[in-house]
């Protein structure tokens, strides 16, 4: 689903509310249509198909004692009526679906060219039909109401092996589903353990329930699928599926919703919000005379509010500023006041604070025994273009480390004569380069580098790896540029005794 899925999806599923009657079939697919538009959301319009020669067993056809059968056999469609189904979908600018309860319906898709196969409930386990459609070469969603996470595991599994680009969704297949019955923390489930897969909800709650679609869409859901019909004279909807204006009412929620999540990634607070929040802070004032010239002590300044125009604030004060000019005691220092030189402890500081918040974001932990090393061949200054984090875990006949990069940083070209390592992408972006030959790996790829072997690597977003070697020397590093070979170790590596060592703030 992942190049499919631009955006959002909404998949809205006609099932048997056509009534077997083309052109009411026609009318719900075109007031869909509209409704989508209206909102600018990407829809897919849904279709169900069995061929019930073969579906149903020769001795139960006809029945009407059974339940399901009385309903299929009294809304059959034509492959003639699909195909006008699927021109009007396309006409409507939506995607088309089509669940397939039956190997024989998997031909319909192909000759209706539809865009995307939707594997149901009931069929989720069904292997044999699983199979044939893991092998019709289009995308495919996976409802999972009723199965086991070990099922879905295997589901999971099924279709990553067969290479299928493919989302799962939560579903709870009770019609209508009651509120407290929706358990919609499913979707912080299947995120969670299944990362890299488009997670959606397809829903079966009364239609007038809208806090649902809000809570799914905050939840990380990103397709969202509901029965849908229209009512008529003639035709009623069950107690599940949506009118045009349900489904109108179900899609403003979703937006409302979206509008009140925002982005996903933390963006600068907006000035209103900001300058509220100054009239709360403190400022830096004078105790006592000060001289200008004069580095600032905190035995010299006091903390307090209200914050004045131009004036320092707590927050930024530190043991190593400069007087700017003379100040008299209870006068506010002044904001651009400067540091008396950028210590190398500032920039340990940054440059762990943005490592520790990189590992938390990969749910990476560390051990609390592990050394780390700031490894920068060109100084602590050009750190963010050259250089990495390394984390010794382990040196014994085998060594463990964590190698850690910011955004677009590059380490230059090397070799080890004594060791052997293999490194393995746990998060974010790596390409690495062995004597001119440059790989790009995934998470979850390694890659071996032999003794001897020259290599480099870099990122573009950031990387944390894993290099799993043989014992570890600290004189086994031999660089192409002969100003890092000459170099001391120490020149070139900042240890740093313990996280605590390095966000421990000095004033």
């Amino acid at each position: 689903m992942q190049k499919l899925l631009k955006e959002d999806m909404f998949v809205l599923d006609l099932a048997n509310n056509h009534q077997g009657d083309e052109e009411h079939g026609l009318n719900i697919i075109r007031n869909m249509g509209e409704v989508a538009k209206k909102h600018g959301l990407q829809a897919a319009l849904k279709f169900q198909f069995r061929q019930l020669g073969t579906f149903i067993h020769p001795d139960y056809k006809g029945r009407d004692d059974v339940k399901h059968i009385p309903r299929f056999e009294s809304t059959v469609l034509t492959f003639d009526t699909y195909k006008k189904f699927t021109a009007e979908v396309k006409k409507q600018g939506m995607l088309s679906i089509s669940t397939p309860f039956d190997e024989e319906s998997i031909a319909w898709i192909h000759e209706l060219d539809i865009d995307i196969i939707k594997v149901a409930s009931c069929s989720a386990s069904d292997k044999p039909l699983l199979e044939a459609i893991a092998n019709a070469g289009r995308p495919v969603i996976i409802s999972t109401g009723g199965l086991t996470l070990s099922q879905i595991d295997w589901l999971v599994s099924f279709f990553e092996a067969k290479k299928v680009d493919f989302a799962i969704m939560h579903c709870i297949s009770l019609y209508p589903t009651p509120p407290e019955q929706l358990n919609l923390n499913q979707i912080d489930l299947l995120k969670k353990r299944y990362p890299e897969i488009p997670i959606g909800w397809s829903t079966h709650e009364e239609p007038t329930n809208l806090d649902a679609v809000k809570i799914a869409y905050a939840k990380g859901a990103q397709l969202f699928e509901r029965h849908v019909g229209m009512n008529t004279d003639k035709y009623k909807l069950n107690g599940y599926s949506s009118t045009p204006d349900e489904v109108d009412a179900w899609m403003a929620a979703y937006k409302v919703a979206k509008d009140s999540c925002g982005g996903t990634e933390r963006s600068p607070a907006p000035p209103e919000e900001i300058n509220a929040l100054r009239t709360l802070f403190r400022g830096v004032w004078a105790k006592k005379g000060i001289k200008k010239g004069e580095i600032i002590k905190r035995e010299d300044i006091f903390f307090a509010m209200p914050l004045q125009e131009e004036q320092l604030v707590s927050g930024d004060f530190s043991n190593d500023i400069v007087a700017d000019r003379d100040y008299e005691a209870n006068q506010p220092i002044n904001e651009n006041i400067v540091k008396s030189d950028v210590a190398p402890d500032d920039l340990v500081y940054e440059i762990m604070l943005q490592v520790k918040g990189m590992l938390n974001n990969a749910r990476i932990f560390v051990n609390k025994d592990a050394g780390i090393e700031i490894s920068h061949h060109y100084g602590l200054e050009r750190f963010r273009e050259f250089g990495c984090v390394i984390i010794d875990c382990i040196n014994r006949e085998y060594a463990k480390k964590l190698l850690i990069q910011l955004p677009r940083q590059k380490h230059p070209y090397h070799l080890h004569k004594k060791k052997e390592e293999t490194f393995q992408l746990l998060y974010g972006d790596l390409e690495v380069e062995v004597n001119g030959q440059r790989s790009k790996l995934l998470p979850g790829d390694t890659f071996l580098v032999e003794r001897g072997q020259w290599h480099k690597f870099h990122t573009l977003d950031g990387a944390i790896f894993e290099e799993v070697s043989t014992t570890h020397f600290n004189n086994d590093s031999y660089y192409e540029d002969q100003k890092i070979a000459k170099m001391e170790r120490s020149e070139r590596k900042t240890n740093v005794d313990s996280w605590a060592e390095a966000f421990h703030w000095r004033y």
